[in-house]
């Protein structure tokens, strides 16, 4: 099998350059292991996916790590959290850097787990499925910010993406690019992986009713989440819907968007928005099979846009940036206002808010963009250019601070 270069490769080299230990967290087939396997060939390696390898680490941890000494590479540690306190000895004891390399799906747990046994001994970072820029070989790898020297410097490297629908549902999983791998196979197999694997220790329902939850989730993605509602689907209460919802997040299979919260806001909408972070699972879920079946379909714009955000997602993660509070949407009701405003993204860097639209269209009008003006009430904040990321074929100015873009300068 060819191997696909991943645009977070010189981050993590970095990252373990001048890290005792690296955490490298992300869901389950993204390419954790496939990447730290080729690019540090060096390394041992141990796999606690392995119950034999994992029953030594419990119950004989020195005997474990002279075993397997370092430089070592740890996969599915989170199978084994005891195991952190015996690196936490063996980094403390050393001045070497790179020692260590670990990774795991469940993001959540393996994070407290660092922070407590680890902290300042660790560099965490994160690596999701393919993007777009990886998929067509792009080499730009600066978040997405729109900036016009950010939309300058990627003009640089603009790319046609074609089949754009194409790739949406198939989805950003590597296999699925590396071999002619059958769709809903993959699908089939991942999701009873993903059950068996990851999560059947942490929930108490049976497969099928869990199954029909991230079908029902599914059928969401983009959408402010109503708890009430997925819990009236599923047939469970409102608490295991959050508590399930915990579970998707943290292995990293759904992402929620917080609201933004400025106290001259005071009538916005406080529940986030959910959206799947692969669009192939949640396409395979909720039944979409074919991308024409998805383009001409009543969910293709929530699906567009949950594409968009999590490859805008990817191109801070592929840099090795936290976007957990620079990104944000907003929906509210002015007292003057008859209609609600929305703003699919806010994304805040410096001070300085960018307003972004996600739309399905070719056509786009300076209209989708009226409720930018909203984040002018902020107090002690700018608003920079806003954004309407669309199916246009080039870069149009709608008015001197709105820019119509192809999703091409993602």
């Amino acid at each position: 099998m060819a191997y696909i270069h991943r645009a977070f490769t010189e981050t993590l080299k970095n990252r373990v350059q001048y890290s005792k230990c690296t955490l490298v967290i992300g869901a389950r087939q993204v390419g954790k292991s496939t990447l730290i396997r080729h690019e540090f060939a060096d390394y041992n390696r141990a796999n606690f996916d392995d119950y034999l390898t994992r029953l030594q680490a419990k119950e004989e941890p020195k005997l474990f790590f002279l075993n397997n000494p370092s430089p070592l590479f740890i996969d599915e540690v989170q199978k084994e959290p005891a195991i952190l306190e015996e690196i936490k000895r063996i980094v403390d004891e050393s001045n070497d850097r790179g020692m260590f390399i670990l990774s795991g799906s469940q993001k959540l747990t393996l994070i407290k787990g660092v922070s407590e046994s680890l902290a300042g001994r660790v560099s965490v970072c994160e690596l999701n499925g393919l993007s777009l820029r990886e998929i067509h070989h792009v080499s730009f790898n600066r978040h997405f910010i729109p900036t016009d020297e950010y939309i300058k410097e990627r003009e640089k490297q603009l790319v046609s993406y074609d089949h754009i629908w194409d790739i949406i549902h198939r989805g950003s999983y590597p296999e699925l690019y590396d071999i002619p791998r059958d769709w809903q196979d993959f699908y089939a197999s991942y999701l009873a992986t993903y059950i068996e694997r990851d999560i059947h220790e942490l929930i108490s329902a049976d497969s099928i009713t869990f199954t029909k939850f991230l079908t029902a989730v599914a059928a969401r993605t983009g959408e402010i989440l109503n708890y009430a509602n997925i819990a009236g689907d599923v047939g469970v209460s409102e608490p295991t819907v959050k508590t399930w919802l915990s579970i998707l997040e943290r292995t990293g299979i759904v992402y929620l968007l917080q609201p933004y919260s400025a106290s001259a806001l005071t009538r916005a909408i406080k529940a986030p928005k959910v959206y799947f972070r692969d669009t192939g699972l949640a396409c395979y879920l909720s039944r979409w099979l074919s991308a024409d079946a998805l383009k001409n379909s009543a969910v293709a714009g929530n699906m567009f846009e949950t594409f968009i955000v999590s490859e805008i997602l990817k191109s801070y993660t592929n840099e090795g940036k936290d976007y957990r509070f620079q990104i944000f949407y907003y929906r509210g009701k002015d007292k003057k206002a008859s209609m609600e405003n929305e703003i699919d993204l806010i994304i805040e860097e410096n001070g300085i808010l960018y307003p972004i639209e996600i739309k399905m269209t070719g056509d786009p009008k300076a209209s989708m963009a009226s409720a930018n003006t909203v984040l002018d009430r902020i107090p002690d904040k700018k608003r920079g250019n806003g954004i309407i990321l669309c199916l246009i074929d080039r870069k149009t100015y709608l008015r001197e601070n709105l820019i119509a873009l192809p999703i091409t300068y993602i």
